[in-house]
This record gives C-alpha cells, structure tokens and sequence, in this order.
C-alpha cells in the first residue's frame, strides 16, 4: 500500500514545487526612459495584482551645480501597465523595481538605466533642489561593510508610524532588511543594528519607507567594503546579490554611449558587433600578414639576384666620352696591332752588304705602343715620339762577325741584333 501511496506524493510534491515557476512575472519598459517624458511598463506572465513599481535614482546628478532635482517615484497600479511622467532629466540614472502582492521585489530590479534627451524639459527645475520627507541615517556614517554591523537610524518626530527599510541591488536581488531590537541613544537616535550579509563590492541602494509611501526617507546609494579581518561567516547561498544573466525591465540603455542591457534586441546588437569586430579584425590581420610576406619575399630575390650577378672589371669611367656596349671592353683597353715601320733603307740590302744602319735610315719610333715615359706628358694612349741615342744597328744574317772597318775610337756604339728571318715570312 505504501509503494502505491508514495509516487502520488511525489507527484504532489513536484507540483508543489513547479507552482512558484507558474506563478512568475516579469516585466520591461515600452520605451527607453526619457526625460519629461511617459515613462510605460508592462507585466507579463501570471503575477498577483496589485503591482508596485518603484523608481529611484542612481548616481549622481548631471547638473554642475549640483541640484538634485530627481525624486523617489512610487507607482501602485492593478492591470498589466502603467504609465506616468518621469521627470528626471537626460543623462541621469535610475533603478526601478516591480513587485506585485507576494511581496517587494518579486518581479526583478533594472540595471541602472540611462535617461535619453528630449526637447521637453518642461518637467524640470534646475534651481531648486528636493528632498525626502526624513532621511536615512547609517552608523557608521555612508558604508556597509561585509558581515560588520551597521546601525540604521532615523529621528522619531519626522517618521510617520514604524518606518521599514529596502535593500536594493541593482540587476539582482531586491529584499526587506529585517528590523530586531529597535532601540533610542542619545547620539544616533532611533534605530536598530544590521549585519549586512553582502559580499565586498556589491553595490547597493538602501531606501526608506514610513506609512506615507515607499521612499518618503530618501535612498542611498553604497558599495559594500571589505572585512578586514576576512570575516564571511554571515555569507551563504541565500545571500543577495546580483543576479546571473539578463536584468530585469527588457532593453533600455545603461549610458550615454549607447550601451543596452537586457531584452533579445540588445544580446543580437552585441552578437553582431562582436561578429562585424571580428571579421574586420581577421581581414586587417590577414592583409598585414600578407604584405609581410610580400617584402621579405622581394627582399630575398633582390639579395639573390645581387649575389648572382657578374662583376665586370671593365666599367666605363664617368669620363668616358662613349658608353660601352654589352659585352665589350672601355675604349682604352681595345687591343691595338704591332706594326712594324718600314726601314728607310733596305735593311735586306744593308744586311746583305754588312754594314750598319745609320741614324737617319733607322726607323724613328719602335712601334705604336706608348712608352712609358711618354704617357706622363701625352694622352693615355699615345705620347710624344722617344728620343733616342744614336746607335749603330747591324743586321746579321748567319749571327757571324761583323766586317772590320774604320775607326773604331770613332764608330758609334754597336748594337748585333739577331736575323730578321724576312725570307721565311714571305
């Protein structure tokens, strides 16, 4: 009996604990929050009426004179919209928070949305700064610090009833901050003592409430500090902090730049970017790639054609009258012919009768190649003629001996030379 009693009570039990799921809501802007201009939100999903939305501001105020012209909006309404002016001005923050019966902050926090401009600035007045009906006071004064207790205090004579208190952390969590031991000093009045379970660095907005409305005591925006002595002895998974994945409240901008948050459209405009980002990244990545190779390519041929190519020894100097042609030698180094010059005299018949040449039957130059001492004074390939001492020159036919003859203290130098050989040329 009990094996068939026990899967109807699981069943029931799963039930029990889909029903939560089934009974969710959510909710987002129409349009993105804009100055002196209808602020609409919708709720969709099976939540339980009557719903709250609440707007409060975030960071500081765009004015350079510092006014605060922004007040706490709270909005009770039972259908599945609403709409109100939002008089906050252009480039200013906030956060709202919807809850419906169940309790505060069951619908989600926005993220911090950025107010866009108009023309109408009718709703605000720069000169004039507001205020809360009381405020908020924390000891110490401005700082939660994680696991360390804070005390929150308030002067009696301005609240209305038994005020309460909001934690809320924007893109996460919103909660009620439990009330115990409510006590009066002297120094910091009425108040009680909370040790925020946060974790360093969550930032959070604490709001004040009376019996006047949601946010009649002003708001505070904090940044939860570090434990110096390392406690986290108050954190658990049922701590609040910011929630995992998309904020609440849609698509809205967070900046002045543009930025979105939340909604499909905002995740498909990152997802493009992203995509256009990266091909256009991947594109110049390959061009530079590219075009490296190109040079050190270049650079490489020009280094083996360099290292390949024939030296020529035989360039023509800048002062070369004419260029060389391809293949050919300078001017000066083309090859001139041995000519030999013809004898004044027979040097067959001198020869044949044995006596020697005289100075004016030899010949006056050795041949037309300069001489040596000549290219000193004349050009590069001839000179002026050598000047020559007189000498006696004897052709021999058979290298036998000379004929004897004359004077030979008056007879010039002698100079046997070997045959000619003309008989065998010709």
């Amino acid at each position: 009996m009990a094996a068939l009693v026990a899967p109807s009570a699981t069943r029931v039990l799963l039930l029990l604990e889909l029903l939560p799921l089934t009974t969710a809501f959510s909710w987002t802007f129409q349009s993105a929050p804009t100055q002196c201009q209808n602020l609409s939100i919708s709720i969709s999903g099976s939540g339980t009426p009557p719903y709250n939305v609440l707007i409060i501001p975030s960071g500081s105020t765009p004015f350079t004179n510092g006014t605060e012209v922004r007040k706490i909006i709270s909005k009770q309404f039972s259908s599945n919209s609403v709409s109100f002016e939002l008089a906050y001005p252009a480039e200013s923050q906030l956060v709202a928070v919807v809850s419906d019966a169940t309790g505060f902050g069951s619908g989600g926090a926005s993220a911090e949305a950025e107010v866009v401009s108009s023309s109408d600035s009718s709703c605000i007045d720069a000169s004039q700064s507001v205020s809360p009906n009381w405020f908020l006071n924390l000891d110490p004064s401005n700082q939660l610090v994680q696991c360390t207790a804070t005390r929150i205090w308030w002067t009696q004579s301005d609240v209305s009833g038994t005020p309460s208190f909001f934690g809320i952390i924007p893109g996460g969590d919103s909660f009620v901050i439990p009330e115990s031991n409510v006590n009066t000093t002297s120094d910091t009045g009425t108040g009680f003592s909370w040790t925020p379970n946060l974790r360093e660095g969550t930032t959070i907005h604490l709001v004040g409430n009376d019996n006047n409305g949601n946010g009649t005591g002003g708001s505070s925006r904090l940044t939860v500090g570090q434990n110096l002595q390392n406690d986290n002895s108050c954190l658990n998974s049922n701590s609040p902090s910011s929630t995992a994945g998309t904020p609440a409240g849609g698509s809205y901008p967070t900046d002045t730049s543009g930025d979105s948050t939340g909604g499909s459209s905002s995740n498909s405009n990152t997802n493009v970017g992203a995509i256009v980002g990266g091909v256009v990244g991947g594109v110049l990545g390959l061009l530079a790639l590219l075009l490296i190779f190109y040079f050190i390519r270049r650079r490489a041929k020009q280094n083996r054609q360099s290292n390949e190519k024939p030296v020529d020894l035989l360039q023509a100097d800048e002062g070369d009258e004419r260029p060389n042609r391809p293949g050919q030698p300078p001017e000066y180094y083309h090859p001139d012919p041995f000519i030999v010059p013809d004898p004044t005299v027979d040097e067959s018949s001198a020869s044949a009768s044995g006596r020697p040449l005289s100075a004016s039957e030899r010949p006056t130059s050795r041949s037309g190649t300069p001489d040596i001492a000549s290219t000193s004074t004349g050009t590069r390939k001839t000179g002026a003629p050598r000047t020559l001492r007189p000498v006696n020159i004897i052709q021999h036919d058979d290298a036998g001996p000379s004929e004897a003859g004359g004077n030979k203290e008056d007879e010039a130098e002698t100079i046997e030379l070997p045959p000619a050989y003309t008989n065998i040329r010709k």
